[in-house]
């Protein structure tokens, strides 16, 4: 590995080993194993069921079936009168009936509240051994959820073949399954290969309405989840899945969240055979996030609604025991993306969130989000590769529509130094539709792209509008070609900084990260404003110090300038006038460290001028780091690269290894600024803002010693002509 690389892997991995326990992981789940493949996707069965649930409320019933077209009320009923007879009352009944694959149970309306799953366990399923997950349940194997299938569940559908669950209302919400915050699930299905869910709703949890796990084949049909806790769909390490015309609202964390699917396209450039689950036309709303997608691999998400959420889509790399990891090769098209400004955090900050799920009101709209996340943006990948965004429209977002950055692969749990930069690599975003609705109304986004400026391989289309950085590689035609790529094994440093600090949120102690923007911050409360004017205030000092000392080079005794070709003062060791051990006076030494043999009036010009221009670029930056203005932190760059040039200029004769040291510095900042509103430099592996950063670091301490004061001479001692400064 090159010597660079290597540094930077370092770094990478310093700043995996800082980021806050706070991050802590958002699902936990045994030890689980991806399907073969060897499964399909399940088809709906038409037929009479060979299973029915249903009520014994028959006023209730007929009331629910009312508004129905007459050929379903005449279903109904029929299935009604079949089921008071044969039928039973809970579901769990009758997935327990289930004893071969193949069969169908119809859920008739009515609500099901599942009153024999909700007991406390008790006896040997009171005392089971096994590890508590940081959020208060433990992680059961599969033989343990058998052995109590209602410690954690509602409805517990474990091992079932090609199993198909049909509501037989008019809609979802003829149908509801309510867990009224009792259980972890409302329904599980754990090696369930082959179930088709359709027509229902499932609600009211603390953790999620309906969970697939380990199944090679499923299918969610017109199913709502809503007001759960965490997720409203949660599929996970499965395979050949379909969710479709589904809705989920109201959930604390991902409204759908396929989490580590089958990673059959681990390795692949962009020429992807099939994906391992499809979502369409689906709409996601009020949650915190409407998708997420840890380990979200082999995705096909198209023609859904993305809307009301803080953001409408997530992807990432962030938790380790997730399989799949780095999360890749997700495709979002045609999708329609909007108006994903919610801030749930205000639950947070006013303690609704620290009472009991049942007190919290989330069915009169409160979100608990248990995710960190910037409000206001579009779709957020935090560590993915490979993934496709094409002809998705993205509208009113006060934040970014794409939010792009790199996580270190320390975060997942591995050490491999070679791995760290492993993740935001080939990410293609093209033919998307910015600030525009449907209807033609000009909506547009804050701006269109945040990126940290991590990665290979990453591109956008050309018409992209604000961005930040303000610009971006261009793709190509076709994948993976594309033109001004970079390839940066790190973010741009305060970009960095930043996220280190947001990352420090908690949703179990209500810890929202002060000087973030994601939980508020503004104008000079937000952390890049503070850095920026931190190092305003360090460089203004600095720059009226070297201004100071050169007009009183410039105005010896009597108070008037020197006259041209005038030196400061005389030479010490090495040339360099009142060089420390020359003897020099005080006046002498210091004119002559600050400015030497150079010209004094044309030196001090060059100072006065280079100060006020330099001044001018550190009030823009903080100005523009209060705003979020990447244009206006490049012109206030080159500002600043003015001033050290002056500066060096004025400096090089005098103190040449300083002044030609303080010009070196000022190109660097040309360099960042032309990095970043120009064109991406694609040679660099790490940015020009790291470069000038360390070096501009160094050149502070060097500018410290240079202007310190030096010891004084007697009057005796004080060569004849030497000047004393006013």
């Amino acid at each position: 590995m090159p010597p660079m690389r290597r540094i930077a892997m370092i770094v990478a991995l310093t700043s995996g080993l800082l980021l806050p326990a706070g991050a802590a992981l958002a699902h936990e789940e045994r030890p689980v194993t991806i399907p073969d493949g060897t499964g399909t996707v399940p088809v709906l069965r038409a037929g009479q069921p060979d299973l029915l649930v249903c009520t014994s409320d028959r006023a209730d019933f007929e009331r629910r079936i009312a508004a129905f077209p007459e050929e379903l009320k005449q279903r109904n009923l029929g299935l009604f009168a079949r089921c008071q007879k044969n039928g039973v009352r809970n579901l769990q009944e009758a997935v327990d009936q289930v004893d071969r694959p193949g069969m169908t149970i119809a859920l008739l309306p009515g609500l099901y509240r599942e009153e024999p799953s909700q007991a406390a366990p008790t006896g040997e399923c009171a005392d089971l051994p096994a590890r508590w997950s940081t959020w208060g349940y433990q992680i059961l194997s599969f033989e343990q959820q058998q052995r109590c299938p209602h410690n954690q569940n509602l409805v517990a559908i474990l091992g079932k073949k090609n199993l198909q669950i049909e509501g037989t209302g008019a809609g979802p919400l003829d149908v509801v399954i309510d867990a009224e915050y009792r259980k972890l699930n409302a329904i599980r299905a754990d090696r369930t290969d082959g179930v088709y869910f359709k027509n229902f709703t499932a609600q009211r949890t603390t953790f999620n309405s309906l969970y697939v796990l380990e199944t090679d084949g499923f299918v969610i049909d017109q199913v709502l989840t809503r007001w759960n806790d965490e997720y409203g769909f949660l599929t996970f390490a499965s395979d050949h899945g379909l969710y479709t015309d589904c809705e989920a609202y109201g959930n604390g964390d991902g409204g759908l969240y396929p989490g580590s699917a089958s990673n059959l396209n681990d390795g692949r450039g962009h020429d992807v055979p099939r994906y391992a689950i499809e979502i369409r036309r689906c709409k996601s709303h009020d949650n915190a996030l409407g998708y997420s997608g840890t380990a979200g691999d082999s995705m096909w998400v198209h023609d859904n609604e993305f809307y009301d959420n803080m953001v409408g889509a997530t992807m990432d790399s962030l938790w380790p025991s997730h399989p799949g990891l780095p999360q890749n090769h997700a495709k979002f098209e045609n999708n329609k993306i909007y108006d994903n400004n919610r801030d749930y955090y205000r639950h947070t900050r006013d303690g609704t969130c620290a009472k009991p799920p049942a007190e919290r009101g989330y069915e009169r709209g409160v979100v608990c989000s248990q995710v960190g996340v910037p409000p206001g943006t579009g779709i957020l990948v935090a560590g993915g590769n490979y993934n496709v965004f094409k002809n998705n429209q993205l509208w009113g977002h006060q934040g970014a529509a794409f939010h792009l950055f790199g996580v270190p692969a320390f975060i997942r749990g591995e050490s491999d130094l070679a791995k760290q930069a492993d993740t935001s690599n080939y990410n293609r975003y093209e033919g998307n539709v910015f600030g525009v609705s449907p209807a033609g109304e000009r909506r547009p986004n804050g701006r269109d792209v945040w990126w940290d400026g991590q990665g290979t391989g990453n591109c956008w289309q050309g018409d992209t509008g604000a961005s930040s950085p303000a610009v971006l590689p261009v793709c190509a035609d076709r994948a993976p070609e594309l033109s001004g790529g970079a390839a940066r094994v790190l973010a741009e440093p305060v970009k960095i900084l930043k996220l280190y600090l947001c990352a420090d949120f908690s949703a179990s102690d209500a810890r929202l990260p002060a000087g973030c923007d994601w939980f508020g911050a503004s104008g000079l409360g937000r952390v890049e404003a503070q850095l920026a004017l931190g190092g305003s205030l360090v460089l203004g000092l600095l720059a009226g110090l070297f201004w100071w000392r050169s007009r009183c080079t410039a105005r010896p005794l009597g108070g008037k300038p020197m006259a041209d070709g005038v030196a400061a003062g005389p030479t010490g060791d090495g040339g360099v006038p009142g060089a420390a051990g020359d003897g020099g006076g005080t006046g002498a030494a210091v004119s002559g460290v600050v400015l030497g043999a150079v010209s004094v009036r044309r030196g001090h010009r060059l100072i006065v001028a280079g100060t006020v221009v330099g001044l001018i670029g550190l009030v823009l930056d903080v100005v523009a780091a209060a705003v979020d203005s990447p244009p206006q932190a490049g012109v206030a760059l080159l500002f600043m690269a003015a001033w050290w040039l002056c500066l060096g200029t004025a400096l090089r004769a005098g103190r040449p290894v300083f002044g030609w040291f303080t010009i070196v510095v000022g190109v660097l900042a040309c360099a960042d600024a032309f990095d970043r509103v120009v064109h991406l430099i694609p040679i660099l592996p790490l940015g020009p803002g790291w470069i000038r950063g360390l070096v501009t670091g160094f050149w502070v301490l060097c500018a410290v010693v240079v202007l310190a004061p030096r010891r004084s001479r007697t009057a005796e001692e004080t060569p004849a002509g030497a000047g004393v400064p006013t």
